[in-house]
């Protein structure tokens, strides 16, 4: 971009903020900025309380530890603990794919609930919490174990959910973990992240590290890894590990996606952790390093470009025989790339998007667009933290809108004035921009499309973002803007 519309994206933002009272304006502007140079610090603020009164886009604790660490481990069952509401709102939102038997010895699409009622507020919940876990134990005995993650009224009556699972384990010779998850918990779902990966180091991998691999039978490779933060969304883990399998990497374990209780206990065993979702589970990747030694590095498998990139990187750590198998890899998929953009390209090219997502869509994404010749124009997280908007900058071209955990009001004026092409977003940003006449991915859970990783993804994201963009459905429609001309 040139310096004139670097300004004029900082005059767009004082436009925005001139609507807020002074005191909401004045917090609001530490979260939003332009880049002046590829590279740089993003320089917002975040990870901070919302601004009061204004619709952000955050979930809760609850939602980051049940909805996204603990939930697709899927031969677990986890109990929504607490009133009904917050169990059927996160029931099966996220299409964490999974193989096996569902109700048998797979659980991810149920929903389990502890459904409290006035009465286990005045009196409390345990009770109920130990009935409910051996009725499981009944109906589902070939699960692996129980998670309890505990909504807000668990933590206000102060129930001792740590107690009861201590119990329950032993009466059912199973892993019961404790999850104390509440809602009100920190400022957004990123610390329920923190906290379910703080129960997966204190309830799995702590007595994980005190049983030897002579005890389990199991033997170790110069190639073990663990695929962590891939919640297979659509089928995207499947993708990552067919690349890792191609390289002559072994997969011991797949957290959480599509993964069991055993593949997260192994997770200590491997020579190397992969990391995918950062934002949600780099804490137990640090905690991994410090206490056994195990390397971690972040891999983007968006988009051909970086997928070599990362797969060479990932190469690194190991002898020549992989790195060998790395390049072979790449060239053995560039035909079916190139024949990719060839097919679309020259129908996406130029077209501007503004992307608003959690994890680590709003920085990954940015090369699959490159690679179609698209071009991000804004950027940012729902609950990012300083460390995302640092590495969002080594993506993000000079001139590209940031704003953190933007506002429904400051995201459709971003979106009115720099008239981008396409909105990729959340699902309650969808209906009110489609609604604008623009088109809109779902980029959280690919809109029930997917999978969007590695090479056999790309085509399908192609595929969706030419969809979406050269529909002739908004023909029928306009954009405000464009009505107005």
């Amino acid at each position: 971009m040139t310096s004139e519309q670097i300004e004029q994206n900082k005059k767009l933002i004082q436009e925005v903020l001139d609507a807020y009272p002074e005191k909401a304006a004045k917090r609001r502007k530490k979260h939003l900025n332009v880049i002046e140079e590829k590279g740089s610090d993003c320089g917002v603020k975040s990870n901070v309380k919302s601004v009061p009164g204004v619709m952000t886009t955050r979930g809760c604790a609850f939602a980051g530890a049940k909805g996204v660490v603990w939930g697709p481990v899927k031969d677990m069952v986890h109990i929504s603990h607490g009133p009904v509401g917050c169990g059927y709102y996160s029931w099966a939102g996220r299409r964490n794919y999974y193989n096996g038997v569902t109700g048998v010895d797979t659980f991810g699409t149920m929903q389990f609930t502890s459904d409290f009622q006035e009465r286990d507020i005045v009196f409390g919940g345990d009770k109920k919490l130990a009935k409910i876990m051996n009725e499981i134990e009944d109906l589902f005995p070939l699960n692996a174990g129980i998670t309890i993650e505990s909504e807000c009224p668990v933590g206000l009556i102060g129930d001792d959910i740590e107690a009861v699972a201590k119990k329950a384990a032993k009466e059912l010779n199973k892993p019961v973990v404790p999850v104390r998850c509440e809602g009100f918990r920190g400022v957004s779902q990123s610390l329920g992240h923190h906290i379910a990966n703080d129960t997966v180091r204190d309830w799995v991998y702590e007595p994980s590290a005190k049983i030897t691999n002579e005890e389990i039978g199991f033997e170790t490779t110069p190639y073990d890894v663990s695929l962590i933060a891939d919640y297979n969304i659509g089928g995207d883990g499947w993708s990552s590990r067919l690349l890792l399998d191609e390289i002559g990497l072994r997969v011991v374990s797949q957290a959480t996606g599509d993964g069991t209780f055993n593949e997260v206990f192994m997770a200590p065993r491997v020579n190397l952790n992969l990391i995918h979702c950062y934002r949600s589970m780099n804490y137990i990747c640090r905690y991994m390093e410090e206490e056994y030694g195990i390397p971690w590095t972040e891999f983007n498998f968006f988009g051909p470009t970086q997928i070599a990139k990362s797969l060479r990187k990932i190469a690194s750590y190991f002898d020549d025989t992989i790195k060998e198998n790395t390049e072979k890899v790449i060239a053995r998929y560039q035909e079916q790339a190139d024949a990719v953009i060839a097919k679309y390209r020259p129908r996406l090219e130029g077209k501007k998007v503004m992307m608003m997502v959690g994890g680590l869509r709003p920085r990954h994404v940015i090369p699959a667009f490159d690679d179609l010749g698209m071009e991000v124009i804004g950027t940012g997280y729902e609950f990012g933290h300083g460390d995302d908007y640092k590495r969002t900058a080594d993506y993000a071209q000079e001139g590209t809108l940031i704003y953190d955990d933007v506002s429904g009001y400051e995201f459709e004026e971003f979106a009115k004035k720099l008239k981008p092409d396409l909105i990729a977003s959340g699902i309650k940003e969808k209906y009110v921009f489609q609604k604008m006449g623009m088109p809109f991915r779902q980029m959280h859970s690919w809109d029930y499309s997917g999978p969007y990783h590695g090479y056999d993804g790309f085509a399908i994201f192609a595929r969706d973002m030419d969809l979406a963009l050269n529909s002739p459905t908004w023909n029928l429609i306009k954009a405000p803007w464009k009505q107005a001309s």
